[in-house]
């Protein structure tokens, strides 16, 4: 008994990463998260250029966890919408509107971080 209830549960542990592997792939076919996973490259190439320290890997990565994390639950909120009604509804609109706004919050935020972690090293070049 306590054997299948475990492999149950590793099954549905293992079927979960293969849902959010899905995802990913999903998103890996979204501009908007090409681009922020190009910009994600670009800061990585600079990042070991200038040999930033561990904090500042740290800092990196969680902005840019948190920025590309933010786009895909805004993906899944615009779908959402749309499954809901491809009609315009002064809803839907505002709902789409506070989710992606919530990206641009991010985004702007990874932006200062980089320019804070970046600037000293480009002036001192």
């Amino acid at each position: 008994m306590i054997d299948n209830d475990v492999n149950l549960t590793v099954k549905k542990f293992v079927k979960g990463f293969v849902y959010a592997f899905n995802g990913i792939r999903v998103m890996l076919r979204e501009r908007n998260f090409l681009v922020e996973l190009g910009m994600l490259l670009i800061t990585i190439l600079l990042g070991i250029y200038f040999k930033i320290d561990r904090q500042d890997w740290i800092n990196i990565f969680s902005v840019s966890g948190l920025v590309l994390g933010l786009e895909a639950i805004n993906t899944s909120i615009e779908r959402l919408c749309n499954l809901y009604s491809i009609e315009e509804n002064a809803h839907i609109k505002t709902i789409k509107d506070i989710s992606a706004g919530a990206v641009l919050i991010a985004s702007i935020f990874a932006a200062i971080i980089g320019i804070l972690i970046f600037l000293p090293y480009l002036l001192n070049q």
